[in-house]
């Protein structure tokens, strides 16, 4: 045989393609057995996978592929008839596990797909959080715009500054081109640009405010887009450009009609200022919703700066009247209280001066009574001396009147015979009704106590005055002196609605009555009588003169003894009755009182019962120790006079029963005169009384005489019946202090 070139294959066709599929069936043994492993570990490894059940399923038909292909490798060549029973058994349970794993993905995908419509969703609802999370960064980044703003815009309370910061900051803020503010004029009936951020248009530029785009923005609560072109909005300088979108919202002002410290002040009509707000030109820019809502905020929060600013602006200005006002109070007060002092002490001293002459004039006018004198002198001298006693009389009131002013008077208050008050004043006024032949009556109810608690001086002054008054302006006729105990039912008396008394077992209201028969009080005119120095129609017409300071003074000492006085008159030609009341106490023990000494009225002006009495008169007024020294020789007493405290030392002895002393004298002060004579006589017996004899009215004066040990203090003017009936008590009681 010829020998051959040509190359023969290494492996015959069909050998080769059995080669080929024999590698790719190990290939995919291989693979078909490392899937199973990867499932597996996907399952361990994925707690959320809610399939597992499908993936062991997948898994174990991959595994039965794969060994169906790793069987078929002995399938090649030449095989047992047991490999052809494992390769068909294989195949049969891939078959089986294939199908059933095809059936149960027809089951699987829809829910598949389910889940994978619920992933859009959540994917969706992940966009929509994100927007969400995006407007409340927003709102935060807004809200810290605002927090910021408020601070700038409340850190003062003044309102041009809290107004100029709202621009400036909101212009910063929202990267404005233009902010403008609008405020009312005074009238109301324009809008005038009062602030501006850019500072491009002229300030005071008026606008009507009746315009229907501001009415638009009056009428809503909230930020309002307007025209560019618009009266309001027309702030930029004139140029060819794209305007920017523009809003305005109102400003509420509040306008205090009515302010008050201790309480929210009152608003008028509301009135609203406009604020405008310009984006930028040229800019697609346009307002977000969160933009709005911080140029609303803002609005609020100015409205209230405003508010508070213009209730600190109110207040100031009332703590600056308040204080102008307490000012003025205050200089009225200095001058008041100096005026006050100034009257004082020109009472003091007039009190003392005026009391010594009178002193001269009704003791001389009394010693003249009592010689012999022609009937016409006799009535000349009886009208000097009540002239006299008259004008003593208005000292005292003018006095008191002005101690009640500035109320240093207070009341005297000691237990005292109520009785003998009204005899006292029955005695003191007979004589002054006999000369107009009026008939004067005293009628005490039998309930009346005999002994009372209270100032007994200023009821018997205002006793007085009563009756003087009836006495005066009666003619002709009676008068009635009418005392009881007040019922609790009758205190509540119809004349007198703002009185109301309180009853006890301490204390009685003591009801006082003095009717007369005069020519009665007009009921128009009855108001006026407790005024100072009162005239009426029917006393100007009788030319009977006025009231006086009597009423006056009357209803201050009723006021102060817790009462109330009141005139009641049925009219002209009627008389009238003048009623009070007063507030007195009740004594406890009234065996064991020690009742202060009232002096007497001598029923026997000629008797001389003190013949030989030594009284020794110290008085630096030549003038005043003459007229005491005239009274004590009258009445018989041996008198030695004295003109200075240095002589008094010397003279005094014990053969003087009685010391009179001014103790205004010169020289040692009275009250040390009494320490030394106290002291040079140290046996009671053997020393003499001292009375300090004095025009001093004070309270003062009494303590000290009381204090230094002084016997009695007797007040100037004296008469000789005063005389009379000081010296009787002092002999019998050897102590009289007279009130004061």
């Amino acid at each position: 045989m010829e020998s051959c070139n040509c190359i023969e294959p290494q492996w015959p066709a069909d050998e080769l393609l059995m080669k080929y599929q024999y590698i790719s069936d190990f290939f995919i043994a291989l693979a078909y057995f490392s899937i199973p492993l990867e499932l597996i570990y996907f399952v361990k490894k994925s707690a959320l996978f809610p399939y597992r059940w499908v993936l062991v399923q997948f898994g174990a038909f991959i595994v039965l592929c794969g060994a169906t292909h790793l069987i078929s490798l002995w399938t090649f060549t030449m095989h047992s008839r047991t490999v052809a029973v494992v390769m068909t058994t294989a195949k049969v349970l891939t078959a089986v596990v294939s199908c059933a794993t095809a059936l149960m993905l027809v089951h699987i995908i829809p829910d598949l797909l389910s889940v994978k419509t619920r992933e859009l969703i959540l994917k969706n609802k992940a966009a929509e959080l994100d927007r969400e999370m995006g407007l409340i960064r927003t709102q935060e980044e807004t809200g810290r715009h605002v927090r910021m703003l408020t601070h700038e815009i409340r850190s003062t309370l003044d309102r041009h500054t809290i107004l100029q910061t709202t621009l400036v900051e909101l212009g910063r803020t929202l990267a404005l081109e233009e902010c403008a503010l609008w405020m009312p004029t005074r009238t109301g009936l324009e809008l005038q640009l009062s602030y501006t951020l850019r500072q491009q248009n002229p300030v005071g530029y008026t606008v009507p405010i009746h315009l229907p785009v501001i009415n638009q923005v009056f009428s809503s609560s909230r930020a309002v887009k307007i025209s560019p072109n618009c009266p309001v909005a027309r702030l930029r300088p004139a140029g060819k450009y794209i305007p920017g979108e523009v809003v305005a919202i109102r400003v509420p002002l509040l306008h205090l009609s009515n302010f008050q410290i201790n309480d929210w002040p009152e608003l008028s009509t509301k009135r609203y200022a406009l604020m405008v707000l310009m984006l930028p030109s040229d800019s697609a820019r346009q307002w977000h919703v969160h933009e709005l809502e911080l140029v609303e905020v803002v609005a609020d929060q100015v409205a209230v700066a405003l508010s508070h600013a213009a209730i600190l602006e109110e207040s100031m200005r009332a703590r600056d009247l308040l204080m102008e006002q307490n000012g003025a109070l205050d200089l009225a007060r200095r001058e008041a209280e100096t005026a006050i002092r100034a009257r004082n002490d020109f009472l003091a001293v007039m009190n003392h001066e005026m009391r010594t002459p009178m002193h001269a004039i009704i003791a001389l006018s009394s010693l003249l009574q009592e010689t012999e004198l022609t009937p016409e002198q006799r009535l000349m001298v009886e009208m000097i001396l009540k002239s006299s006693n008259l004008l003593a009389t208005l000292i005292n009131d003018v006095l008191d009147l002005s101690r009640l002013e500035d109320g240093s008077l207070q009341l005297d208050l000691g237990t005292f015979n109520l009785y003998a008050v009204f005899r006292e004043v029955l005695n003191l006024i007979k004589p002054i009704a006999a000369v107009k032949k009026l008939h004067v009556s005293l009628n005490l109810a039998p309930d009346l106590p005999e002994y009372a608690i209270g100032d007994e001086k200023r009821l018997m002054q205002t006793i007085l005055n009563v009756v003087g008054n009836a006495v005066k302006f009666s003619k002709e006729g009676s008068i009635s002196i009418t005392a009881f105990v007040a019922k609790s039912e009758s205190l509540g008396d119809s004349q007198v609605p703002e009185f109301y008394p309180v009853p006890s077992d301490n204390h009685f209201y003591l009801r006082v009555q003095v009717k007369d028969s005069g020519s009665g009080i007009s009921p128009q005119d009855i108001p006026k009588l407790f005024t100072k120095f009162a005239q009426t129609q029917s006393t100007a017409s009788r030319n009977s003169g006025g009231y006086g300071l009597g009423l006056a003074i009357c209803k201050r000492f009723v006021n102060l003894m817790k009462g109330h006085i009141w005139i009641e008159s049925e009219g002209l030609g009627k008389g009238c009755t003048a009623v009070f009341v007063v507030k007195l106490g009740i004594p406890e023990r009234l065996n064991e009182l020690k009742l202060p000494f009232m002096p007497k009225v001598s029923t026997n002006p000629g008797q001389t019962a003190f013949a030989g009495l030594k009284v020794l008169v110290m008085d630096e007024n030549g003038v005043s120790r003459m007229v005491t020294k005239g009274l004590l020789v009258h009445l018989g007493c041996d008198v030695t006079m004295v003109s200075s405290s240095d002589e008094c030392l010397c003279v005094v002895s014990h053969e003087h029963k009685v010391v009179l002393m001014d103790v205004c004298a010169l020289g040692m002060d009275g009250h040390e005169i009494a320490v030394r004579i106290r002291e040079k006589f140290t046996k009671r017996h053997e020393r003499p009384i001292i009375v300090a004899l004095t025009g001093n009215t004070d309270k003062v004066t009494k303590e000290n005489c009381m204090r230094f040990g002084m016997d009695g203090v007797i007040l100037k003017p004296v008469s000789l019946d005063k005389m009379r009936s000081v010296l009787s008590d002092l002999l019998e009681h050897r102590v009289l202090f007279e009130a004061i």
